[in-house]
């Protein structure tokens, strides 16, 4: 009878975890999601250089970007699921200089920023560092880097 009893709590416990949620998990959703940044990577002049989650009220990030032959004129950012307050946008080179424009902005979810215009002439763009943060009240945001 114990056994028995135990089976039973067992199975129960395994249709209660193992059950789906209802409507898209996150995860499912951040893969659709980046199935669809990859269709507009491909049909675009844009190039997606990273992503990240902002996990806290203020963050510190950066997004190193792989693209070691990649020159860049321009930079844009989307934020994603929640709003976020962006602080500091610092962009280094491959030279090692830096250029940081003005961008004290919040951002709602779903938003894009200006179109960043890089000094100079095209640039290899090494990493590009943030400090933002999540607005109270909200989820967690993420942040795409695209560059062209």
């Amino acid at each position: 009878m114990r056994t028995l009893a135990l089976a039973c709590l067992s199975l129960a416990l395994f249709a209660c975890v193992a059950r789906p949620a209802a409507g898209p998990g996150p995860r499912r959703a951040e893969a659709r999601d980046d199935r669809r940044d990859a269709r507009f990577d491909a049909q675009s002049r844009w190039d997606k250089l990273g992503e990240r989650w902002v996990e806290g009220k203020v963050d510190r990030d950066s997004i190193h970007v792989g693209k070691a032959d990649g020159r860049f004129r321009k930079l844009q950012l989307v934020v994603e699921h929640s709003a976020l307050e962006l602080y500091d946008l610092v962009v280094v080179f491959g030279d090692g200089s830096q250029f940081s424009p003005p961008t004290r902005l919040v951002f709602g979810p779903g938003s894009t920023s200006r179109v960043i215009d890089l000094p100079g002439d095209a640039r290899v763009v090494r990493r590009v560092e943030f400090r933002y943060g999540n607005l109270p009240g909200g989820g967690r945001a993420q942040i795409e880097l695209w560059g062209r």
